[in-house]
């Protein structure tokens, strides 16, 4: 039994659900997905009705029921999250619902976790378990939250190890890498990316991870003469030189939704050739795989009733908005769109999608006017 996610493990899952449309899972060149997946993110951590919700039933829904994708990262929920995901994952691996190679679990490495309950002092955690213990210094940590130091990188990915109760997490990402702009410059960001990347290589000799990435809020978005600005050519570069063309730097997860579709149609990155291309035609042609976060842009794209013509032309009509919304999320060159759930029912309404084949790439282009469509 292998302790990640396989080519035939996934394909088996994938064959549970053949009244499901042909086109709810992709094959990313290692594994078959689910294009929904679910995420465990929760805005503002530190309010205690975050901690009455519990991410288990969703988990369990979605895996029993045709979503084999689970995304989180070690502080969300001040880790929480991921216990909750172990404890789910456990509990379906005993009873033989589920078995390990079917599930991709993805989480990300970057910010201070801290812990639950909320410490007293934020600032004594820090210094008991990141600075006493030498996994970084002071200016390695950003703002108090956030630090891509190696030691504390590996401390990271086997606390969420831990946490997930797993031997090995199938994506690592790192997170949020532009947050540290502002703060110290790009050149010196590369730098640490780099070791980085050193580490994540080994961590993947070692069998605890199998693949790594970066996972950005508005890094690979920006215009380039944005302070937090990141170029995806830059990060590959730096992954052949730390592991050669066999590297494992392999995902990008980036927002992506209807209202912020700036992956699908702005043309900020610059390629080898010295032309600009989208963040998806990059993706595409660097051979990585993309994950759309964000999908639903935390419900702030509901504020009014989408206008008939989308569904129409999504071919959502006779559902609702927010499978508008996750059905054009998971389109483009996208592996697979995330989505958050606590109330399992969610995840069941939205499963209503794996029923419904990909939108016609002429009816992305109506959508978008033509314009830098992948």
């Amino acid at each position: 039994m292998k302790t990640y996610a396989t080519k035939e493990g996934t394909f088996g899952y994938l064959k549970q659900f053949p009244k499901y449309s042909k086109d709810f899972y992709r094959f990313d060149g290692d594994v078959f997905v689910s294009s929904l997946g679910l995420g465990t993110f929760r805005k503002e951590p530190y309010r205690e009705e975050n901690y009455v919700v519990n991410y288990k039933e969703s988990v369990k829904m979605a895996l029993l029921n045709g979503m084999n994708l689970i995304d989180t990262a070690i502080n969300y929920r001040y880790q929480i999250s991921e216990r909750e995901i172990g404890e789910a994952l456990q509990e379906l691996f005993e009873e033989k619902k589920v078995s390990r190679e079917q599930v991709v679990i993805t989480s990300k490495a970057g910010f201070l976790p801290l812990d639950f309950p909320f410490p007293e002092n934020p600032y004594q955690w820090i210094e008991e378990n990141v600075l006493s213990s030498g996994l970084a210094t002071k200016e390695d940590i950003i703002v108090d939250q956030h630090c891509i130091a190696p030691a504390y990188l590996r401390w990271s990915v086997e606390q969420s190890l831990q946490n997930l109760q797993l031997k090995t997490i199938d994506i690592l990402f790192l997170h949020n890498p532009e947050m540290q702009l502002g703060y110290i410059d790009y050149k010196t960001l590369k730098k640490r990316i780099k070791k980085a990347f050193e580490l994540f290589e080994k961590l993947v000799k070692e069998g605890k991870i199998r693949h790594y990435g970066i996972a950005c809020w508005n890094g690979f978005l920006y215009d380039e003469t944005h302070t937090e600005y990141l170029s995806l050519k830059d990060m590959v570069e730096i992954a052949v030189e730390v592991g050669g063309k066999e590297h494992h730097f392999k995902y990008i997860q980036s927002p992506y939704n209807i209202a912020k579709s700036d992956a699908y149609n702005f043309s900020n990155q610059k390629a080898p050739d010295g032309k600009y291309y989208t963040l998806m035609q990059m993706v595409q042609g660097y051979g990585l795989k993309m994950m759309a976060s964000s999908s639903l842009l935390q419900a702030n794209i509901f504020q009014r009733k989408f206008d008939a013509r989308v569904g129409e032309l999504l071919g959502t009509s006779e559902l609702n908005d927010v499978a508008s919304a996750l059905q054009f999320a998971r389109m483009g060159n996208v592996v697979s769109a995330l989505f958050g759930a606590v109330n399992p029912r969610h995840v069941e309404d939205n499963l209503m999608l794996a029923y419904i084949p990909n939108t016609p790439q002429q009816n992305l282009t109506q959508l978008f006017g033509g314009k830098n469509v992948v």
